[in-house]
């Protein structure tokens, strides 16, 4: 028995993902990614982080029926299920998105049971300087764009993608995301020539 989800976000970098897992490229019609932050310390999550802790952005999706996002469905073992639970404990799984998926081979919808991971309600404040998108996430992330897609995936990311107005914290050289991937340097600076529209604000770790 196998589950199957649609991924966004890091989930797209195949590398990330468990042995046993397939990864089927395609588009989702209905939602819109978004860069949000999670603010523990306070009754309302409005908090600051510890002193030399950083809570970073994280990506979600929303619902916008006028948008359509690029991103993987993947099949797994069930059995894997807990641990995808466990790596996206920010977030709730919303079910019954087969019908909105669309694989990129044949047109196919995803199964009925297919679902995907939205950030809980704790993950929908704009990021600061104490949340900062960890460059090092973000990287990952488009390292698995540009393998799907090339240079065109990694340009529909950033066009489908909001709060790009957070700051990127330049961890490349000592990485806080956990799942960070070894890029090229030359991969790396075309990324950072793919966002200069964007005219990110980075911040020094």
């Amino acid at each position: 028995m196998r589950i199957s989800y649609f991924g966004y976000g890091s989930l797209v970098n195949t590398r990330t993902l468990g042995e046993d897992a397939r990864a089927t490229a395609g588009t989702l019609s209905g939602w819109r990614r978004e860069w949000r932050a999670w603010w523990p310390g306070t009754p309302d999550g409005a908090g600051a982080p510890a002193p030399g802790r950083v809570s970073p952005c994280t990506l979600t999706v929303r619902r916008d029926p006028a948008s359509a996002i690029r991103g993987v469905l993947v099949s797994e073992p069930a059995e894997r299920l807990a641990v995808l639970d466990k790596r996206e404990h920010r977030y709730v799984r919303v079910d019954g998105i087969g019908e909105q998926f669309r694989c990129d081979a044949q047109g196919a919808p995803g199964p009925g049971d297919a679902f995907l991971y939205e950030a809980d309600s704790r993950i929908r404040r704009a990021g600061t300087d104490a949340h900062p998108i960890l460059q090092s996430y973000l990287d990952c992330v488009l390292a698995g764009f540009l393998a799907f897609w090339g240079e065109e995936g990694v340009r529909h990311f950033l066009e489908t993608t909001d709060g790009w107005e957070a700051p990127i914290l330049a961890d490349r050289s000592a990485p806080l995301y956990p799942r960070a991937q070894e890029i090229a340097p030359d991969v790396l600076a075309r990324f950072d020539a793919l966002l200069a529209p964007l005219e990110p604000r980075y911040m020094a770790l």
